[in-house]
């Protein structure tokens, strides 16, 4: 996936922590920062996943007019049985996930879902950042520091829209 083109859609089987569907096309005009994870993963409970928690802290909580949108993504390529939206919704109650999950859509055709396939992610978790326009400027697999994710996120707010 090249950095600057068009984000693809989120392929989404369930919304979990929102009332309706959510997509990146409704967005634009906020940047956006996916949170792509998996519940048994060791990284995305103990660095990831709190990493976004705060970012949203930051910058969307108690703000509906915010500029950046905070979501979740559990893309599961592993361990299908376990990972289910039930467990999902537990797992997002017991750790305080206050933004909305969706559920990647999984695969006909093998164990890698459909939206970690169309952004081509290496796994969780991944962090990617989309601009107003709705352009993917940022995909890093693994977890950065928060200094450098609020720098990154900071100056796409400056950006015009």
């Amino acid at each position: 996936m090249n950095r600057g083109s068009a984000a693809p859609a989120l392929r989404v089987s369930q919304w979990l922590n929102s009332n309706r569907a959510i997509t990146l096309d409704e967005l634009r005009g906020k940047v956006v920062l996916v949170h792509a994870f998996q519940m048994l993963c060791p990284a995305c409970v103990m660095q990831g996943g709190p990493q976004a928690v705060r970012l949203w802290q930051r910058y969307q909580q108690g703000r509906p007019d915010s500029d950046v949108a905070v979501i979740g993504l559990h893309t599961v390529f592993e361990h299908h049985e376990v990972m289910t939206p039930a467990a999902l919704a537990v797992y997002l109650h017991e750790f305080r996930i206050p933004f909305p999950v969706a559920v990647d859509q999984a695969s006909a055709d093998g164990p890698i879902p459909q939206t970690m396939h169309a952004y081509a992610m290496q796994g969780t978790p991944t962090s990617l950042l989309i601009d107003r326009a709705g352009r993917l400027r940022k995909q890093h697999f693994g977890v950065e520091p928060d200094q450098q994710m609020v720098a990154d996120i900071d100056s796409l707010i400056t950006e015009p829209a």
